[in-house]
């Protein structure tokens, strides 16, 4: 087992992990990133603070645009400052952007293949209270059938914080996603990531049968849930892969497809509808080159609610107990 997968499985012991939202990673990768590159400049729709902008808009506040409750102006704004020489964040909650403006980030952004990268905040059901209008729960789908467009869920602050940094590296849309509330921080520095590479997280011994071992593919912050029940799993004899889906689109069709090989069945695992997210991009890819039984965590074709985040990730069966479910349920028991 290498050190970073080590490290990985000892968090899952350490009842004082530190939780720090996905935001706020975004928010100092993209000071880092105005650091690094004189070009980046970052817009925003009227939530500088929700969104964590606040540091860049104070750090660099010559290359900070405040366009207001304008989100599809922002989107064409960005394209036009892209195809200047510009790299653009832009940022809001992800009901408003890609949900309001998808036609122009359509249009101006993917249509011209500008390197324009979108921040989308406050995804999936754990917004909590703010309800189902703010629980951005289908901008996976909406952006991941954009063409040009790349989709990357990173899993906790330091990954959301690589992922932005290493947006500026490419030369195409990026759609950065990021929740709202505290989560685990579970990966550290040394932990792999690179846009376009599923890592493999957690790995059984090889002495455990095909037969009897399950691949559970995740994405965000729903990935250290992936992690703890695979612990419980191989406690209670069964074999497990972790694969760490953070780049929805393009899929590391490779890695996934060698993980595939390996086992019984998978289960995928996304805060967002199994209708066009993660699952459907790994069922798509599976029924084509490596049919397998598959199961699917995530919000099945309805609207949230208001509630506690934790209270929601349980009503609507995104938990430990529930994964660990679904894997049984592939083993047939």
């Amino acid at each position: 087992m290498v050190n970073f997968q080590a490290k990985l499985i000892d968090s899952l012991f350490d009842s004082q992990i530190k939780q720090k939202p996905t935001r706020d990673g975004f928010g100092e990768g993209l000071v880092l990133a105005g650091e690094y590159n004189e070009r980046v400049v970052a817009l925003c729709a009227d939530l500088t603070d929700s969104v964590r902008m606040k540091m860049f808009k104070e750090r660099f506040p010559e290359r900070f645009i405040e366009v207001g409750i304008a989100e599809q102006n922002m989107a064409a704004v960005a394209s036009g400052l892209a195809a200047s020489g510009k790299i653009p964040f832009i940022a809001s909650y992800a009901t408003f952007s890609p949900g309001r403006n998808w036609e122009q980030i359509r249009t101006t952004i993917c249509y011209n293949n500008q390197p324009v990268k979108i921040a989308g905040a406050h995804a999936g059901v754990s917004v909590g209270p703010d309800g189902a209008t703010h629980q951005a729960l289908e901008d996976i789908a909406l952006m991941r059938v954009l063409p040009n467009m790349i989709v990357v869920v990173p899993c906790d602050s330091l990954e959301a914080q690589k992922a932005t940094l290493a947006a500026i590296e490419i030369s195409k849309p990026v759609y950065l996603r990021f929740g709202r509330e505290k989560t685990p921080l579970f990966t550290t520095e040394e932990t792999p990531f690179k846009i376009g590479r599923a890592e493999i997280f957690w790995e059984s011994e090889t002495s455990v049968a095909k037969e009897k071992t399950i691949a559970i593919i995740g994405c965000g912050p729903l990935l250290y849930y992936c992690l703890k029940a695979a612990f419980e799993l191989e406690k209670e004899g069964r074999g497990v892969i972790v694969v760490n889906n953070h780049t929805i689109k393009p899929l590391d069709e490779k890695t996934i497809l060698e993980v595939a090989a390996k086992v019984k069945g998978v289960v995928t695992v996304e805060e967002h509808q199994i209708i066009g997210g993660l699952g459907s991009a790994i069922s798509e890819l599976l029924s084509e080159k490596y049919p397998l039984p598959m199961k699917f965590i995530g919000m099945k074709d309805c609207f949230g609610e208001s509630g506690e985040p934790n209270e929601l990730l349980e009503k609507y069966q995104m938990t430990t107990k529930d994964i660990k479910k679904a894997v049984y349920q592939l083993f047939g028991s």
